[in-house]
């Protein structure tokens, strides 16, 4: 019995490593150099791409579990999801995952761990970004500014780690981004303010979520509610920490993703 659970378990890692050599052999390596800060990215290009024309532009922020320096761990979760043929044939878009070192961490925030279960996270969003969130905003900042980058559809998700990247994200930017999808993550809920009734939202998370508390997504719920928008929410009853696969799953994410457009263009 242990040697087959040892056989699956080699299997699905194995499995998992297709799934990613396939994605990296899409999506190129980039780097983005600033004074003594890297930041290592992919980015997936619509298929004969051109300058001359515009494309949305997705930004999608990995978990804890994917920090690295290799531009290759943060494609393990929701990087096939844009490879689909049918997609990327209706939806010519830009795709961008960054890679946060392990040293840092998207959102700035304080982790206690002194108790076992989940961790209790304190947001600081009145600090400056961590140095990695902060070379993903001159990125984006970069890419707006291009031509071809459609302003009115640029959109941002991430799971875990990157959901709370997601949320401060839209904090810092809040005119950059026409939808997002924070996936098992969380925020401070005093800074929805800047975004609730401008950027479109699908909050997703697993009940049963034993390492970011499922209240983390409901307080950021309620309170973009009371700041006069309106979020799609799904919590899955059924589901732990890794909620992001019921997320990526849903057969109208990615159109309802790309049928949200940015109200006012800057």
């Amino acid at each position: 019995m242990e040697t087959k659970k040892i056989v699956c378990y080699l299997f699905s890692i194995f499995l998992v490593s297709i799934g990613i050599a396939q994605s990296g052999n899409s999506y190129e390596k980039e780097i983005l150099i600033k004074g003594k800060d890297t930041l290592r990215y992919r980015i997936l290009w619509p298929i004969d791409f051109t300058e001359d024309k515009e494309y949305p532009v997705v930004l999608f922020l990995h978990g804890a579990g994917e920090r690295d320096n290799d531009n290759q761990k943060q494609l393990v979760h929701g990087s096939r999801l844009f490879l689909d043929s049918e997609f990327r044939e209706k939806h010519p878009s830009i795709v961008i995952f960054p890679q946060c070192p392990k040293d840092d961490y998207w959102s700035n925030i304080s982790i206690d761990r002194t108790k076992k279960g989940r961790e209790k996270f304190s947001f600081k969003y009145g600090e400056i970004p961590n140095s990695t969130l902060a070379l993903v905003i001159d990125l984006m900042d970069q890419m707006v500014n291009k031509n071809f980058t459609k302003n009115d559809q640029v959109y941002i998700g991430g799971l875990s780690m990157g959901g709370m990247g997601t949320f401060e994200m839209l904090y810092r930017r809040p005119n950059m981004f026409a939808a997002a999808f924070p996936i098992c993550g969380g925020g401070d809920p005093n800074s929805v303010s800047e975004y609730a009734n401008k950027v479109a939202l699908w909050i997703f998370h697993g009940a049963r979520d034993t390492v970011v508390d499922p209240t983390f997504s409901v307080d950021m719920v309620e309170a973009i509610l009371k700041a006069g928008g309106f979020p799609k929410f799904s919590l899955y009853d059924f589901a732990n920490h890794n909620s992001w696969d019921t997320a990526f799953a849903e057969p109208e994410l990615l159109y309802w993703l790309f049928s949200n457009k940015k109200k006012n263009k800057e």
